[in-house]
């Protein structure tokens, strides 16, 4: 338990009943009279955007901070929260940003605890710091760094076991990455992903929690995760334009529609967590909206393969997307986030 939460509020159920009694108080203060819909805020919204590598668009360069060690977090100056911003704004509609501390590899408990930084160069305050009692939009990506979805994307893949600046290791290296699929679906492996989902759900709700806590007036929007595999897997058996790798390398063409299905029930964990946290939660389906983007697209991928090489660039060499989004699915992202943005605050 972070400190900062303070003795009135020790245990996850007094921190619900706290953040739902403020939240109560603010609902009726700006409740809006019957008759009308609300309409979009004409002064700045203090917003904060929260998140992982999905949030800050890892693969697209340039980078924040590069003079810092917060370059490591790899946050494009134009990831998605940066275009989502700046389309609301010809809209009319403007958000106060008041920090955008989304980093590569955060895990949901980063949102209230240090996240360490690779190569030892040192420790981010936990993304909650970010929020402030003025606070009335938190927005952000969180999930699928807890799932643990690189270490099953290394369970499948022989090129991504090798040393890599992909974090993780492989769930059991012991087991082929022939078997990959069946390992999930029986036995330990199926066990261990039941346990993973256990805690991303868990997470996820202290996650709600905090933001009602620290920032009792924030509408909160927790963006899923672009889809990566097609229903059609045969699609990922031809090279996107340009490319000479298959969109994800060597993992088995069987293993594809069960990674999809862990990615849909991931999708399904965070949706159910945004309705369970209540109307002032809401979530961004990302997954059903990009069927038609997934890395196995050709020129609609909206998906960096998994050995394609991205925008950024280390020690001089090419840093591959690993399935993040490209500039087409960072603008499919800012797109369904701002469209999110507008309907909350238009309530």
């Amino acid at each position: 338990m972070s400190s900062a939460m303070g003795k009135t509020a020790t245990t996850p159920r007094a921190r619900r009943l706290a953040a739902a009694t403020i939240a109560l108080g603010s609902c009726l203060a700006l409740a809006v009279p019957a008759g009308g819909a609300a309409a979009a805020p004409a002064d700045p919204v203090p917003t904060v955007f929260f998140g992982d590598s999905y949030t800050a668009n890892f693969g697209i360069a340039p980078v924040n901070n590069q003079d810092s060690e917060r370059g490591l977090c790899f946050q494009a100056t134009d990831n998605y929260p940066a275009v989502a911003t700046r389309s609301l704004a010809d809209k009319g509609i403007t958000l106060d940003v008041q920090s955008d501390v989304s980093c590569g590899s955060a895990l949901i408990h980063h949102f209230w605890e240090k996240q360490e930084l690779p190569f030892g160069a040192g420790e981010l305050p936990a993304q909650q710091t970010a929020l402030k009692q003025d606070t009335r939009l938190a927005v952000g990506s969180l999930g699928g760094n807890t799932l643990g979805f690189n270490r099953i994307l290394k369970q499948c893949s022989d090129e991504l076991r090798n040393p890599s600046l992909l974090p993780g290791d492989p769930v059991d290296k012991d087991e082929p990455t022939a078997k990959c699929g069946e390992f999930f679906e029986t036995g330990d492996g199926k066990q261990w992903l039941d346990d993973q989902f256990e805690r991303v759900g868990g997470e996820l709700e202290e996650l709600f929690d905090r933001i009602g806590y620290f920032a009792p007036d924030a509408k909160r929007v927790l963006v899923g995760y672009p889809r990566l595999v097609p229903e059609d897997t045969t699609k990922c058996q031809t090279a996107a334009p340009g490319q000479t790798q298959l969109p994800f390398a060597d993992i088995p063409q069987d293993a594809l529609p069960v990674l999809d299905q862990i990615q849909k029930r991931l999708n399904d964990t965070m949706k159910k967590a945004a309705t369970d946290a209540g109307d002032s939660a809401d979530f961004v389906d990302l997954y059903a909206n990009t069927g038609a983007n997934t890395a196995c697209d050709g020129a609609d991928r909206g998906i960096g393969g998994l050995l394609e090489e991205s925008q950024l660039e280390l020690l001089g060499t090419k840093v591959p997307w690993y399935a993040h989004p490209n500039a087409k699915g960072r603008d499919i992202q800012a797109k369904q986030v701002a469209t999110k943005i507008e309907e909350v605050l238009n309530r």
